[in-house]
């Protein structure tokens, strides 16, 4: 049996493009003890992508290098097993790759198939895990702070920006377009949402945090950056998730100042989820808590087929994505 798959063709120059990746056919691979054969069913899209794709060695994960499959984060069912601990017909979830089958890996958990999965993909697996990791075990909010969320409208952010509420915050969300400011305010709750394109953006920004920022959780990096850091309060707290507006360009744009980092007792601190897998199980406890509390709603971005991923990892970094990103095989 032959199987589906997309390499890396070659490293993206700025934003991915088409030739960025090639359709191959594989053998499926024989199992050896321990072993055991996943057929792929939902993947997922992430911006983390693009710095996965880097040649970077000091990355905080290897580099997908030309040639290597592409990286990525998975469902799917195992359909053979030399493995007791993964038994077919078990649903796991994982490191897989842009493939339609994969051999399983020590990090895949399995999983309860009464879930549902657009909850498990957009909210327990990798958004929540991010979102529970970076608000409650480096944000470490306090009931009545100001948080600002940027990129509030992503996976993430959305999240972060309802379990924020959820805990007493009072939430700003900073997303692209009006209609995603809409939905951050009518439908999730958000305290204000701006849009970063207006042309009025520090002020709007002024006016919605009148006694100062405590929290900021960063995702996009950008312009906002600098607004919201100049109004960050005394002993603030910046969480640095992501940096989506940077990952394409060649050189970082320079940040905020290390003077008031100093001077205003601020604490930034960066994270990555996979120093943090000993909190999986935490993490999904309390986002089904929140879930089932009526605490989180969410939105998915559904695309079909495997080939769907080429053009679909290119709709993150337009801001064309209305949801979680993901690919339904």
């Amino acid at each position: 049996m032959t199987f589906k798959a997309y390499k890396l063709a070659k490293r993206p120059t700025g934003e991915f493009t088409d030739d960025c990746f090639q359709a191959i056919e594989l053998e499926k691979p024989t199992l050896n003890h321990g072993d055991f054969l996943v057929k792929q069913t939902h993947m997922s899209l992430d911006p983390a992508m693009r710095t996965w794709v880097q040649d970077n060695e000091d990355s905080y994960i290897e580099p997908v290098r030309p040639g290597d499959i592409m990286r990525s984060y998975g469902v799917g069912e195992v359909v053979e097993s030399k493995n007791p601990d993964y038994p077919v017909g078990a649903r796991v979830v994982g490191i897989t790759g842009w493939a339609e089958y994969t051999l399983g890996g020590e990090d895949m958990q399995v999983v309860d198939k009464s879930v549902d999965v657009q909850a498990l993909m957009s909210v327990l697996y990798v958004p929540g895990f991010t979102a529970y990791v970076g608000l409650m075990k480096i944000g470490r909010p306090v009931k009545g702070e100001t948080m600002v969320v940027s990129g509030a409208a992503g996976s993430v952010g959305s999240l972060v920006g309802q379990m924020g509420k959820a805990e007493g915050l009072r939430v700003i969300g900073v997303a692209g377009s009006d209609e995603k400011c809409r939905w951050l305010e009518e439908e999730l709750g958000f305290d204000k949402a701006i849009n970063y394109k207006d042309a009025d953006l520090e002020e709007q920004l002024a006016a919605a945090t009148p006694d100062g920022i405590d929290l900021y959780f960063e995702n996009t990096g950008g312009p906002i950056q600098h607004m919201v850091f100049n109004r960050m309060n005394r002993l603030g707290k910046i969480v640095v998730c992501g940096n989506i507006a940077e990952y394409t360009n060649e050189v970082p744009n320079p940040g905020p100042s290390w003077v008031d980092i100093n001077l205003k007792a601020l604490r930034v601190e960066g994270f990555v989820i996979t120093d943090h897998y000993d909190k999986v199980d935490e993490s999904m406890g309390a986002m089904m808590n929140y879930l089932q509390n009526g605490q989180i709603k969410f939105r998915s971005h559904v695309l079909q087929g495997l080939d769907s991923a080429v053009e679909g990892v290119q709709l993150l970094f337009s801001g064309q994505n209305q949801g979680k990103l993901f690919v339904e095989l």
